[in-house]
């Protein structure tokens, strides 16, 4: 299984790291510490030497009760970074956005994958996506960034996100995105509780079945504070432990902060599953 933008091809038949770039003032991790081009390109090029395949550059917050940004605020925010990105680096380069827009205009300037919280429910998104025709990954989130965690609910948790994929690659296939170009995240964090995250992590291999490429992305949630009372800045150990458990359940892409450690146990995953 792989990817592909043009002639760039990401082979995903081993799990691969994604290193996440926040250039905003207020991610909950990371907030303020790379929106400035110079310490931005360093991070960047720091994650790829410890094994990073794709930089995932985000300009606004979805944390919990995070405020929206405005189209242009955004579009000042990640497109100088991701144009710096590709003069200095061949990496993959992932524009993480829900607006039209700024997927059009971040592709223009070198990205090669969308990576929608809104799994393209926005306006004009579909379209564009279809236009720029590069990978696009489909998060499940139930509500949005302000309310998502107020007080989610749900009859049946896996089946409801199933039944979500299902209508977003219906309405994918129509607007003419080819299914090869197709991601799924099932979204933790994103309208969960605790129990949720959890039972999401013990059943993640049920996603396979969609045919998909998987991406992960539970590194530092909340989820791991709520369990062992951990501030964010120490969740590295059960970090790595959701991602080992996802990788082992089929996961293509591991979306992270602490890359090398996350590339560095992804290499011992896969040494274990072709030694003799």
């Amino acid at each position: 299984m792989n990817i592909s933008h043009g002639s760039k091809i990401l082979d995903l038949s081993a799990p691969k790291v994604m290193g996440i770039l926040n250039v905003t003032p207020d991610s909950f991790s990371d907030g303020g510490r790379f929106n400035q081009i110079d310490s931005a390109i360093k991070q960047a090029q720091k994650m790829i030497l410890d094994g990073a395949s794709i930089i995932d550059v985000g300009g606004e917050s979805t944390r919990p009760g995070a405020a929206l940004v405005n189209e242009d605020e955004e579009l000042s925010r990640v497109i100088p970074i991701i144009e710096a990105i590709r003069r200095e680096f061949d990496v993959w380069i992932s524009i993480d956005t829900s607006k039209a827009l700024v997927m059009d205009t971040a592709v223009s300037a070198g990205a090669n994958l969308i990576n929608d919280v809104r799994a393209l429910t926005q306006e004009n998104a579909l379209k564009i996506a279809a236009k720029c025709d590069v990978p696009v990954c489909l998060m499940h989130m139930q509500g949005q960034p302000k309310n998502m965690q107020v007080s989610p609910s749900y009859q049946d948790l896996l089946k409801e996100i199933k039944a979500f994929f299902d209508e977003r690659l219906i309405a994918c296939r129509q607007a003419g995105i080819k299914d090869k170009n197709i991601i799924i995240d099932p979204g933790f964090g994103f309208g969960k509780t605790m129990d949720n995250n959890f039972s999401l992590l013990k059943h993640f291999n049920e996603f396979s079945a969609l045919g998909y490429p998987l991406l992960a992305g539970l590194s530092r949630k909340s989820m791991f504070d709520h369990l062992l009372g951990l501030k964010v800045d120490e969740r590295l150990a059960p970090s790595l432990t959701g991602a080992l458990l996802c990788a082992q359940q089929g996961a293509s892409i591991i979306r992270v902060h602490d890359v090398k450690e996350t590339a560095d146990m992804l290499k011992i995953l896969v040494a274990v599953s072709q030694a003799q």
